[in-house]
Order: structure tokens, then sequence, then C-alpha cells
């Protein structure tokens, strides 16, 4: 059996840098069964970012018109081609990080899907490990419903390896990872449809964001279908996929199952261990990223505390802190915000109105359309809105988000600004720079309207 002062079964955005922390201070040995970077690297983040920012170029070839700018048209996707792209992209990451593993004499990296024998010991193709510590790292996956066994199905990993445009693309699944796939493919020139079980898209969301996005998504003739709650699904002699809704039948040439995600944890043999899990599978932890046996670690997506690369990376963040025993740093300090990625995109920060409303917040609520800001016009992107939640008693944020140009990176001001706990005046009374869609924030906050808890 090889004993290592740590072992971190896999590579993430959580395990990676904490793989060079531990470093510094003794043996580490990173499990990887797959490719190192994780999901970002290698299926999210880095490959649909890539897609996305080529589908933007697809529309701005259909719409120079509006700008005065005649291109020629019929424009085209060339699907091998954004692959390539991507695949080069994600390649220089992966071989990086692969590089600067085999660099450091302190660090192993063990290729293989890993085991447990008891608490402290691993198995690896047949190879035994003991770790002083363990951090769990493994992530979590596109869950699959036992209905589509039968059929061939797309998840966010496959998909991305397609090199012919679908001539139909049924999206099963309304929320961010299937929006962000369907208005890509409806770009790159694929017919697409997007089914969701709820009454709305995006359920998390306020009403306003959900309906916004919708318009957005239809403006493009994206075909959206909801309260889908009793579908069945068939494939024809052809390949076809049919989905079958309401007496509805809808046909079409690929399926993409975004569905939810489910944590890898169930690969681990956890039942050799004394490591909890909750009623979801994921593994219980505490403020610190800690499970119930001392020395034992889950970081990233498959504790439950968070779905995001920046939450995976402050998970690391608060491990490395608590390792070197000064505990500033815990879960319950991080403010919750992400972005959906369609175009324009949505950046939120903290609560929804909704939610804030039934905390029983007495709350001041600012709105401002995109089409009433000035460099949204001017660029020939009003579509969208931004809005501002406030608790009208102590003057802090509750929560905001931006969907329009730009709105991924102009939720940041607002992120720092619940950060340092610092009241709505401070942005209010700021001067920014003009023009810019972020200098319409201060003349929202002008204009605050109370709402009352429910």
């Amino acid at each position: 059996m090889k004993h290592f002062d740590y072992i971190i079964i896999g590579s993430g955005q959580a395990g990676v840098p904490l793989a060079f922390s531990l470093a510094k201070h003794g043996t580490v040995a990173i499990i990887e069964k797959k490719h190192v970077g994780g999901t970002c690297v290698n299926d999210g983040c880095t490959p649909t970012k890539a897609y996305v920012a080529s589908a933007r170029r697809m529309w701005d070839a259909h719409h120079g018109d509006d700008l005065g700018i005649e291109i020629q048209k019929p424009a085209k996707a060339n699907l091998q081609k954004i692959k390539d792209r991507k695949d080069s992209l994600v390649h220089t990451s992966r071989n990086g990080i692969t590089k600067s593993f085999e660099e450091n004499k302190n660090i192993t990296l063990i290729r293989g899907e890993a085991h447990f024998l008891n608490n402290f010991e691993l198995e690896v193709d047949g190879e035994k490990y003991k770790g002083n510590k363990i951090f769990i790292n493994v992530g979590a996956r596109a869950r699959i419903p036992s209905m589509y066994n039968e059929i061939c199905y797309h998840t966010n990993e496959t998909i991305l390896e397609i090199t012919e445009i679908p001539e139909h693309l049924i999206v099963m699944g309304g929320s961010y990872i299937g929006l962000e796939f369907g208005q890509m493919f409806r770009r790159f020139g694929s017919q697409v449809t997007i089914i969701e079980h709820n009454t709305k898209l995006i359920g998390n969301e306020d009403e306003s964001v959900s309906d916004a996005v919708a318009e957005i998504l239809k403006l493009e003739q994206i075909e959206i279908v909801l309260d889908a709650k009793d579908n069945t699904v068939t494939q024809n002699d052809k390949g076809q996929i049919i989905v079958s809704h309401n007496g509805k039948k809808i046909t079409g040439s690929h399926i993409l199952l975004a569905t939810g995600r489910i944590p890898n944890n169930d690969t681990l043999h956890l039942d050799k261990t004394e490591i909890n899990l909750n009623d979801k599978g994921y593994i219980e932890v505490d403020d610190y990223c800690s499970t119930n046996i001392e020395g034992v670690f889950a970081i990233g997506d498959c504790n439950g505390k968070g779905a995001f690369t920046h939450t995976s990376y402050n998970d690391f963040q608060i491990v490395e802190d608590f390792l070197l025993k000064q505990k500033s740093k815990k879960i319950s300090d991080r403010i919750t915000t992400y972005g959906l990625f369609i175009d324009p995109p949505l950046g939120r920060v903290g609560m929804t109105k909704k939610e804030a409303q039934k905390k029983g917040f007495n709350l001041l609520v600012g709105h401002k359309k995109m089409s009433e800001i000035g460099r949204a016009k001017e660029k020939g992107e009003t579509l969208g809105f931004m809005e501002v939640v406030i608790d009208a008693d102590t003057k802090l944020f509750l929560g905001a988000c931006v969907l329009g140009v730009g709105g991924d990176e102009i939720i940041s001001g607002i992120t720092n600004m619940m950060y340092a706990k610092q009241p709505y005046t401070v942005i209010k009374n700021a001067v920014h720079i003009h023009p810019t869609v972020s200098e319409l924030i201060p003349t929202m906050l002008e204009d605050l309207k109370q709402i009352e808890s429910e």
C-alpha cells in the first residue's frame, strides 16, 4: 500500500489548486478517472462559452443591417471548425494542468477510478493507497431519467462532440444548461424546441426574469413548451425522436437532456466508509467542507453547497484556510451569485424578490428597462432589464439581477457592495463612466418603490 500525506479524488476547480497548496506541506496524490480540469475545463465553462462566442458571431452576421452594416448572406456555421477551436482551448488548459502536476515533485497524478476500502484507504485499478487526509472532489454529471434509456440522447458532454448541426434539436429542460445550448444551436442553424415540466423557465427566478428570458428566446424562433409533465419519448426506425405531450407530438432529429445534475459520489463505494450522505446523494459537510469523519473533506459539486466553478474554487479557499487553522472563511459567508449565459446574459446575486418577500423583509425595489438605457440603445441591444432588492430597514442590498447587455459583468458591482455590507446609497451617490450600461444603476436607485413582505 502506497502512503501519501494527502489524497485528492478528482482534479476539478477545487482539487487542482488544493493539490498545489498541499504540495508545499507534504506528498500529494491526485486521482483522476478521466480528464484533468474537471467539468469547467472539459465539459462546462471553457467549451460552452467558446460555443456561445461562435453563436454570437452568427447573430452579429445576421443583424448587421440593424446598425447599417451590409453583410453578405447567408452566413453559415461550420460546427467542425467551432468544435476544433473549442478542443484547442480545452486541450491547452488540460495539458497545462497536467504539465504542472508532472513538474511538481510532491504531486503524483494517478489515473483511474477511486474506490474507498475504508475511511482513509482507497483502491485504483488494483493498487491501494492510504492518505492522512482525504479530499473528495468528484463533481457531478447529467441526470438521466430512466424513460430515456431506450433512445439515443445527448448530454452537455456528448453534444459538444458532434460535428453536424442538428436539423431539429429538442431540449428537455428549461433551465441554465438547456437554455444556453438551445440558443447557441438555434443560432448555428438548428430548429430548436425547449420542453420544460414547470410552468415557467428557470423556475427559481422571479416571474419577470423567466418571462423576459422566454421572450428573448422566442424572438429567435425557439419554440418553448411549458407545463409538460406527462411526456412519452420514443425513437422511430429513421432515428427521429418523438416527444408526445397532451396529444401533441414533437419530432426532432436530436434530443439533449438538461433535466438536472446528480453527484458522482455513487462511484466511490462510500458504503465501505462511515461518510454521511444526505437524501439527495450529496456528501454532508460542515461550514468548512469537513465531513463527519475528521480528516475527510468534500469539495466542489459533490457536497451540494454550490454548483459553479466559483463556489468550487471558494471551497478550496475555505479548506486551505481551515488547514492553516485560521477558520476565517466558511460556506455560510458565501453570497449566491451566478450567470445565465444566453445572449443577452443574466447576472444574479443574492435573493430574488420573491425570496426576500417570503422571508419577511420590507423591501425597496428598483427597476430599469434596458430599452431606457442610452448605451444599450446605441449598441442596438435593448432586451431585458436590471432590478435591485433592498432591505428598507437597513438600506443594504438583498439581491439584484441584470438581464441584458453586459449583465454577467455588471452584477459584480452589486456583489462587491453586498460583501462589503455597504448601503445602496454608496452606489447611488457614485459617479460612473458615461456612456455605459452600469451608469444607470445610480439612476435606478433614485427611484425605489416600497413593497411589503408577504
